[in-house]
């Protein structure tokens, strides 16, 4: 009797990173600035405190491959995050593209940056035919089922956040800073600052306590004033120090003018009683 071999999975019958294009020249939409900012701040922001570094990894504009029933098709999402995986494919290297059946985890969250040109897509309200792939909204909520999803408008400063509740996205509930995602035990935010010298609204990621989360540099800045507020302490405590050391050496020259004066007056009272033929023993005065 012949004994037949198991099916083979997905990941390995289907198209590998290496097989699958990373890019398509005729892609419209190249970033512009701000979708190469934006992304990167995103970026070296996003440090959910569950998970170690080496365990999430984050994109910007790369291919994501999303159907095994289509493997030629992928979104280009403007960022996206994934928990629980290795920074480098297959511990080795860094990713061409991310191929969903080949990696065995989809995205955590998904950010797009909405522009004229791609709003519809974003939003789910482009129509397409049955032989069509699906928009980004369709991909990201019934395909791969990205727990968070949000959308930014930088013309009209439009935030929005949407959390996949009973395989449909609802509104995410908005806090005063922005909105929590508790898996992650971090927020993202509108927050008003400079950001490679530019000065206007970014998304943002936050912690528990509300505080945004500061990116290397900021860090480094932060590490560099508090060792100079340590060393202006330290300066203070020693000039402290050098203020009592003086104060006390005044006390004692003081003392010792008081002393000097008064061995004068007791060696001219000596002198006195002398010259008047009063005898008087020695160290009496």
């Amino acid at each position: 009797m012949l004994q037949s071999n198991p099916p083979l999975s997905p990941k390995e019958i289907l198209p590998t990173m290496y097989d699958l294009p990373s890019e398509t020249l005729e892609d419209q939409g190249l970033p512009d600035e701000f979708h190469l900012l934006q992304p990167e701040l995103l970026r070296i922001t996003f440090v959910p405190p569950d998970y170690p570094q080496d365990q999430v990894f984050v994109a910007s504009d790369l291919n994501l491959y999303y159907d095994p029933r289509h493997p030629q098709w992928y979104k280009r999402p403007d960022w996206f995050g994934v928990l629980g995986i290795s920074r480098l494919y297959e511990e080795t290297e860094l990713r061409l593209s991310y191929v969903t059946w080949q990696e065995g985890v989809n995205p955590f969250v998904a950010i797009e940056l909405i522009s004229p040109g791609t709003e519809s897509e974003d939003l789910g309200q482009t129509l397409r035919e049955i032989n069509q792939p699906p928009n980004k909204w369709e991909v990201y909520e019934q395909i791969l089922r990205i727990p968070y999803y949000f959308v930014y408008n930088r013309y009209n400063n439009e935030f929005k956040g949407f959390v996949l509740t009973a395989n449909r996205y609802q509104a995410l509930p908005e806090t005063p800073q922005g909105f929590w995602l508790p898996q992650a035990r971090m927020g993202l935010g509108l927050w008003q600052g400079s950001y490679q010298g530019f000065e206007r609204l970014w998304l943002r990621w936050y912690d528990e306590d509300g505080n945004w989360l500061l990116t290397p540099t900021e860090r480094e800045q932060q590490r560099a004033d508090q060792a100079q507020q340590w060393a202006n302490q330290a300066q203070q405590r020693a000039d402290q120090a050098q203020q009592r050391a003086d104060q006390a050496q005044q006390r004692a020259d003081q003392a010792q003018q008081c002393a000097d004066r008064t061995e004068i007056e007791n060696q001219r009272l000596r002198e006195l009683l002398q010259q008047a033929g009063i005898e008087i023993p020695n160290n009496s005065i």
